[in-house]
């Protein structure tokens, strides 16, 4: 049987959302291939920052769906 992927955007503000992004995780029933964040460069009074705006969350599973 061919193996099928999702793929799931999760948006996330880093600093406040590890036990939602852990709850999200640990509710797949597949197995999570990759996690790829999107990052953003951000302006601080201080210079140059960046900052996380979302994760591709992507999952193999053998369901179809």
């Amino acid at each position: 049987m061919a193996s099928k992927y999702r793929v799931y955007r999760f948006d996330i503000k880093m600093t406040d959302d590890q036990t939602r992004l852990e709850q999200f995780l640990n509710g797949l029933e597949g197995e999570v291939i990759s996690l790829i964040p999107n990052v953003t460069p951000k302006f601080t009074p201080g210079g140059m920052g960046a900052e996380v705006d979302f994760l591709f969350i992507v999952e193999k599973t053998d369901r179809l769906m």
